[in-house]
């Protein structure tokens, strides 16, 4: 009998042994295969991704795991390693990520721009406003409300940067930090019937879903570039970075650039193609 458990322990031992390998063996090939990718929740919200990364792994192979949180969140992922590569929007903290040796190179990949939407009775008046930094003054002046991502992404970067050109002391009642990614925002001051910042390509995507309307464009201060950088791999040397470069170059070439231009929203381009233009700091 004693013997008999022996056998089908060590059967039982075998059979775990066999399991173990075959999983792990599964999982370097699965992530061999893929790329992990922190980005914006705008490149998701908007569509695009869903539309490019089908095209990458026709052309490629690889898969891409998608983490969609805000520019400030994806740049740490990838200051701890946990991603391959980083798609964001907000040119001085991507800079500063690369400066600090966590990403290989800030490379240009498209750009729209900022607008400020609101209620379309514009009880601000910002189709009168001079300039942004006029349009956020008369939202302040109120009685208005103003809802913020207030997450530290790139439109908040962004956001917090345009009060502070305007000269304006954000708080109170009519300023509402929803901690939030920016299709929720919209939904949110929608509800509320406010203003918000957000960039075009989620507005575009939107739009159709909202009583809001864009109540301040064009204006210079509301350029929006993106850019993707490979996680460093002298500090970082077990990313994929293999699969990283692929996308990079992918999304860079002319393919990519093409599939970024041809992406519509109700006939409306979302993203201009920049993979030629030299990233400013």
């Amino acid at each position: 009998m004693r013997v008999q458990h022996r056998t089908l322990f060590k059967g039982m031992l075998i059979n775990l042994l066999f399991f173990a390998l075959s999983f792990t063996a599964f999982a370097d090939s699965d992530r061999a295969n893929t790329v992990r990718l922190a980005t914006t929740t705008s490149t998701e919200n908007s569509g695009l991704l869903d539309d490019l990364l089908p095209r990458f792994k026709a052309a490629t192979g690889y898969d891409v795991h998608v983490i969609a949180v805000g520019t400030g969140k994806a740049l740490r992922m990838g200051r701890d390693g946990d991603v391959d590569v980083v798609l964001v929007h907000a040119p001085a903290a991507e800079q500063k990520f690369v400066d600090q040796g966590y990403g290989e190179q800030r490379l240009p990949v498209m750009f729209n721009d900022f607008v400020l939407v609101g209620p379309h009775e514009d009880p601000a008046g910002l189709a009168g406003a001079m300039d942004v930094s006029d349009a956020l003054r008369r939202i302040a002046a109120g009685p208005n409300t103003f809802v913020s991502r207030g997450d530290d992404s790139g439109t908040h970067k962004k956001e917090l940067a345009l009060w502070k050109q305007a000269g304006v002391t954000r708080g109170g009642e009519w300023y509402r930090e929803a901690g939030q990614g920016m299709g929720k925002v919209l939904q949110i001051a929608d509800e509320m019937n406010a203003y918000t910042l957000t960039d075009r390509g989620t507005w575009l995507a939107y739009r159709d879903r909202s009583r809001l309307m864009v109540t301040f464009q064009g204006d210079e201060g509301l350029f929006n570039p993106y850019a993707i950088i490979e996680v460093n791999a002298t500090r970082y040397p077990g990313l994929n970075h293999k699969a990283a470069r692929s996308l990079i170059t992918w999304i860079r070439g002319s393919e990519g650039q093409e599939a970024i231009a041809a992406y519509r929203k109700s006939g409306e381009q979302l993203f201009t193609p920049s993979a030629g233009v030299v990233a400013k700091r």
